[in-house]
Parts: C-alpha cells; structure tokens; sequence
C-alpha cells in the first residue's frame, strides 16, 4: 500500500481527517469549524455558510502578511462567493477561494506541501 499523505515543510500542519463535527489536524482532534493557518489551529464559531462576516474572519487581518489564499470550506456542499467576504479579504490582500470543505481540507494539504501561503476556514460537517 502507496502512504498518499502529503509532505508537508517541517512544523506545518497536515488535515488528517473531517467528518463528525470535528477534524484531526497534527495529529489533534479539534471539535466544531476552524481556522486553520500553517502553524497553528483556532475555533471558529461559525456553524454554517450564512453565518460568515467579515468579523468572523477578523483573526485573517492579524495573520495577513502571512496569508495569500483563504479556502473557505462552506460545509457540506460550495456556497456562493459573497461579494460581503471577498471584498472584506481584497482589503487585507487575501484571495478566497469557496468550496466544500472536504475539498477546502485537500487543497489546503496540497498547497501547504507545496510552502504556499494558505490557510482555511473550515464549517465542520457530519
């Protein structure tokens, strides 16, 4: 069997699971949605897409020299772009990008192994 799991720069965090409200990263489990930067993992009190506003995401204007994309896991299925949050993140000089989050999850471990700068909000599914 061919170990698929990502390489990532050392001290960077891998997404090794999702699902059931909660998800394993490094190693850790982590209850509920999150935003997830290279280094570190912080609760994020959002249970849906709606509920995203430019002051849930205030902790990206503080870690915005060090981000270049936002993947916006909108839960179980993509959400619309909001021109609310894209505008709110062109102003820090983040780019967004929407998806489900199970793809947010992937292309977060993809980009991260490639040393981008990247992190993800992520609504935690079932």
């Amino acid at each position: 069997m061919s170990d698929i799991t990502a390489a990532a720069p050392s001290g960077r965090q891998l997404i090794q699971g999702y699902g059931a409200h909660k998800f394993r990263i490094a190693g850790e489990i982590c209850h509920g949605s999150v935003i997830i930067f290279p280094e570190m993992t912080i609760s994020w009190d959002i249970a849906a897409y709606d509920d995203i506003t430019a002051a849930s995401l205030a902790a990206l204007a503080d870690a915005a020299n060090d981000v270049e994309i936002l993947l916006i896991g909108c839960g179980a299925q993509m959400g619309m772009p909001r021109a609310d949050i894209r505008d709110y993140l062109k102003e820090i000089g983040i780019v967004p990008e929407w998806m489900d989050t199970g793809a947010a999850c992937r292309t977060f471990n993809v980009l991260l192994a490639e040393d981008r700068a990247v992190s993800a909000a992520l609504i935690a599914v079932e």
